[in-house]
């Protein structure tokens, strides 16, 4: 899947499954505490945490529970974030988007892109009609991601999140399939 980011002369993106030998990036994005504690609840601190959370990706993507794709610049390799699909509801046609940059990639719209090219991707081969994420009310850049990628806000959810003995209220945004953005 490709992916353009904004500006003159986009750069361009790619999504591809995650493979063994990203271990080291995983590994590097997950080195800082704010991402640390967004792992999932399983600690990515070695090389033998980070393939295995490559291999969680990899049955759940076999299973059909969940996509999580590399976000890598066209003609290189490295990973340079993460997005993904889970939480699909087949009943509702609905699903939860995240993602995420390795430290040297923000501010390079490496997330934005990865997230519009997830969007369609989902909208297209899983048939999913509403797409939602969501983020801390005190991370703007995530809120201007989920904004650049046609993500509207829907409101807030007082609370929602704890880490260690603090409580953040979370702003949720959703993408709907017929959303225009998906057609321009």
């Amino acid at each position: 899947m490709t992916a353009a980011a904004g500006g003159r002369s986009p750069v361009r993106f790619l999504l591809r499954p995650w493979y063994p030998s990203d271990a080291p990036a995983v590994l590097r994005a997950f080195a800082p505490d704010e991402m640390a504690r967004q792992s999932g609840g399983r600690p990515v601190a070695t090389p033998a945490d980070a393939l295995d959370w490559i291999t969680r990706w990899e049955r759940e993507r076999g299973a059909g529970t969940g996509y999580a794709w590399a976000v890598v610049r066209e003609g290189a390799d490295e990973a340079l974030g993460c997005v993904a699909v889970t939480a699909m509801n087949q009943v509702h046609d609905c699903g939860w988007v995240s993602y995420w940059t390795t430290g040297a990639a923000r501010g390079s719209g490496v997330a934005t892109a990865g997230v519009r090219a997830l969007a369609r991707w989902a909208f297209d081969e899983l048939g999913l009609y509403r797409l939602e994420l969501g983020h801390r009310t005190d991370n703007a850049a995530s809120c201007g991601v989920a904004r650049r990628a046609g993500f509207a806000a829907e409101g807030v959810e007082r609370e929602k999140l704890r880490y260690g003995d603090t409580r953040y209220d979370v702003e949720r945004h959703a993408r709907l399939a017929t959303d225009r953005v998906n057609f321009g």
